[in-house]
């Protein structure tokens, strides 16, 4: 299967020479071009890295491991955004055995075994913020703790119906009944396993970095191609869309402090001493004011989807739980609690513009001991997508991209983009990868973008295109 994947780093000059706090920064990694997979023949580059004398691993600092790449032709350019690429990728083909958890658990994860029992494909990409340490080891780990995890219900996903006992024995004689009102599906159970692999790869980035003095956080979107589905995990900011001849549809939901707004203040409401008294819950219009002291304001609280208006008082006054609103092309969060900055983008205690995520476990508000977080879930959301029941054609694809192509670009500017572009390719045995780097080349603001607009964004991009056709021909891979 071939998949186009493409990554760029640009920046005018002086977007940092802003005064203010330097960014946390992990150790010094060198920037090494991505390895082929070897005899992987899926992409449109060439299958052995072997015929790429030029091609190498990318290396983790906290475990020096070769990161896995299968994503066709994969480049690099502008690279004088910043010292270091804080966007990663991953992808490949994902075998998973008829084996118990966790045997064999250290065997690399894409070598082909006589004893695989079920074949899917795996595309990740992690945007990292405080560095690029997190990023890196979400792309190292992540597919092996999914592996992990589906190995251990795998039995599962191919009966006909997920049994109440791995072990196939019935305890109870209703136990079928129970499960079938529970409406459990083997979908289910991939949901599960990918909520697993997010949680327990969290746990791990947050013992690596403890280990190695690192700091940082990624976001993760994930999409895996599995038993004739495709399931779509998110916990961030990035963005998945399936783009279609005459259909646009969202793969994937944002988080961010505005969109999960009533759960973080749920938490501040169950547990104030998270707040360490030096923030509000409370949601107002704008930062209140001493004037304000004594009016009756418009408010909301955890409870609420709605507006009432409260009567102000000192307590009010203090920094909001959740400031500003929208989003802005910023590529890392405010180290410090913005006070003479106006709002821009919505902001979790000053600090940080995204509610979901791996890593950040050392993350504090600056020159205090509150943590971010407790308030921050490694948990994605995933979105299935019945590929098998589609009437795929040649040019319906998935996009998936890090904000950074978001910030400038909408669904359907990127819809329009790839309509106009795969129809006359189709002899471009590379047109995948091609297409990856329009979309890349239309947030550069030249007067060649695709969309004439000349939108700018300052954050690191990176996109996977997927097409889905040759996808969907029988592919259960069972």
């Amino acid at each position: 299967m071939s998949a186009g994947w493409f990554r760029r780093r640009f920046l005018p000059g002086g977007l940092l020479s802003a005064p203010g706090p330097s960014r946390p920064r992990a150790s010094p990694v060198p920037y090494r071009r991505p390895r082929f997979l070897r005899g992987s023949g899926s992409g449109p580059g060439p299958a052995d890295a072997s015929r790429r004398p030029d091609a190498r691993p990318v290396r983790s600092p906290a475990r020096g491991r070769a990161l896995p790449w299968n994503a066709g032709y994969a480049e690099i350019i502008n690279a004088e955004k910043s010292e270091f690429n804080e966007d990663q990728a991953s992808c490949g083909k994902l075998c998973i055995r008829r084996c118990e958890f966790g045997a064999e658990e250290d065997q690399e994860w894409l070598t082909l075994c006589p004893e695989e029992f079920l074949t899917g494909h795996y595309w990740a990409l992690f945007d990292g913020h405080g560095g690029p340490a997190a990023a890196i080891l979400a792309a190292n780990t992540l597919h092996s703790c999914l592996r992990r995890q589906l190995e251990a219900v795998v039995e599962g996903m191919v009966a006909a119906q997920p049994p109440m006992h791995l072990s196939g024995h019935c305890i109870c004689p209703s136990d079928p009944q129970f499960v079938e009102e529970k409406g459990i599906r083997a979908e289910d159970l991939v949901i599960g396993a990918l909520e697993s692999a997010f949680q327990e790869c969290d746990e791990v980035i947050g013992r690596e970095l403890e280990a190695s003095g690192q700091v940082g956080g990624c976001t993760a979107l994930v999409a895996v191609s599995l038993q004739g589905k495709l399931y779509v995990a998110n916990a961030g900011d990035s963005r998945a869309i399936l783009v279609r001849r005459d259909e646009v549809r969202p793969l994937s939901s944002e988080f961010t402090p505005e969109t999960e707004r009533q759960r973080i203040q749920q938490l501040a409401f169950v547990y104030p001493e998270l707040l360490a008294g030096e923030f509000t819950r409370l949601e107002f219009p704008r930062r209140l004011k001493g004037d304000d002291l004594g009016q009756k304001v418009l408010f909301r609280d955890h409870h609420m989807s709605g507006w009432g208006y409260k009567c102000v008082e000192k307590s009010d006054l203090k920094y909001p739980l959740i400031h500003g609103q929208g989003r802005q092309v910023s590529e890392w969060p405010l180290p410090r609690i913005p006070l003479k900055l106006p709002p821009t983008e919505a902001r979790l205690l000053g600090t940080l513009a995204v509610s979901r995520g791996l890593g950040d476990h050392q993350l504090r508000v600056l020159d205090t001991d509150i943590q971010l977080k407790p308030f921050l879930l490694s948990v994605p959301q995933v979105t299935v997508l019945d590929v098998d029941q589609l009437e795929l054609q040649e040019e319906d694809v998935v996009v998936m991209a890090t904000d950074g192509l978001w910030d400038v670009l909408s669904n359907e500017q990127v819809a329009r983009l790839v309509r106009s572009f795969l129809p006359g390719n189709r002899e471009d045995p590379h047109r995948f990868s091609e297409l990856a780097k329009m979309l890349i080349h239309s947030t550069q603001g030249k007067d060649g973008s695709p969309t004439g607009e000349g939108q700018v964004s300052y954050d690191d991009v990176s996109v996977f295109v997927i097409p889905l056709h040759s996808h969907g021909q029988g592919s259960s891979g069972h």
